[in-house]
């Protein structure tokens, strides 16, 4: 019976105590204001961590800018390097052309920093290169004290011959949780003594 009785004042308190929070009229202690992030800040962010994203490989050719002045003169556009695409319906139409003629869309990302034709002419000499940094090493010229190992080497008992099926490790099972990965390496699930 006390025990219930300690419960119900322990509840009562805590009810108390957070209402007395919830509506108190003292300035918080937390004066310092969250800073904000600037574009840059978010730029470098996904810059850092871009390389995953699936875009498609693009390689300019080598006539973009009068490609580009043909697209202009179709439209019916000024091809000088600072005419301004301030018309909304005008830049779309544009663009579209140019996903037309080079097969290379923008993305949204940067639409809004393609405000001129200059900015577009460069957008289009700009290569997109897809490949993932470690898959480039695969090509790179490395040191010869440096070597890379590109496939994995995934313990399985019965298949091992180097330790004879002994693992440093016998309660640990080797799991391969990525649907990439499932069909490439195999898993192996440790027997367990205990349930």
């Amino acid at each position: 019976m006390s025990l219930c009785k300690n419960i119900q004042h322990f509840v009562q308190k805590n009810i108390q105590w957070n209402m007395k929070l919830a509506y108190s009229t003292a300035p918080s202690k937390k004066s310092h204001a969250e800073p904000q992030r600037n574009i840059a800040d978010v730029g470098k962010s996904l810059a850092s961590k871009g390389f995953l994203r699936s875009h498609k490989p693009y390689n300019p050719p080598a006539n973009v800018a009068e490609k580009v002045r043909k697209i202009c003169s179709n439209l019916q556009i000024s091809y000088a390097d600072q005419y301004k695409l301030s018309n909304l319906e005008e830049k779309f139409t544009f663009l579209n052309a140019c996903f037309q003629g080079f097969q290379h869309s923008v993305p949204n990302s940067q639409v809004h920093e393609l405000q001129s034709i200059g900015d577009v002419v460069q957008f289009y000499k700009t290569s997109v290169n897809t490949t993932v940094p470690y898959d480039a090493l695969k090509t790179a010229t490395l040191p010869e004290n440096l070597h890379i190992q590109y496939d994995y080497v995934r313990f399985n008992p019965e298949t091992d011959t180097k330790f004879k099926g002994q693992t440093a490790f016998p309660k640990s099972s080797t799991l391969v949780t990525g649907l990439r990965y499932r069909g490439k390496y195999e898993g192996h699930e440790a027997k367990r003594s205990w349930p």
